[in-house]
């Protein structure tokens, strides 16, 4: 079974930075794109970014765009997401999954592994 681990949350103030990192023990990540999703209480879970295999190409939702940044290290076998000028409404569990496809890559559903979450929580 495939799994992935994110670290790197926490509780940060209005207009502060995170990174969060996505991490395989098991398993080399280089051959899957990897996806940031988010679940608020209460509300769907939601793509924030995703970024392939190889690292060329990356998608941001249009709520984070210029803010967070996508990125792999393939030495590391680790993917981060930087993410700048945090709100409170960017509270969540932040969740990382991978695939193989990248077709419709917005989509849960699309992902065939997860890792458990981090929380990031935006509050003064």
């Amino acid at each position: 079974q495939l799994q992935l681990v994110e670290s790197g949350g926490g509780l940060v103030q209005p207009g502060g930075s995170l990174r969060l990192s996505c991490a395989a023990s098991k398993f080399k990540l280089d051959s899957y794109h990897i996806g940031w999703f988010r679940q608020a209480p209460g509300k769907e879970r939601e793509g924030v970014s995703c970024i392939s295999a190889s690292g060329s190409s990356t998608d941001y939702a249009d709520s984070v765009k210029g803010r967070f940044t996508i990125s792999r290290d393939n030495v590391k076998n680790t993917v981060y997401l930087q993410m700048n000028s945090l709100k409170p409404e960017d509270t969540a569990v932040y969740y990382c999954a991978g695939t193989r496809k990248w077709w419709n890559r917005s989509l849960p559903g699309m992902y065939d592994f997860w890792g458990q979450g981090t929380q990031v929580t935006v509050s003064s």
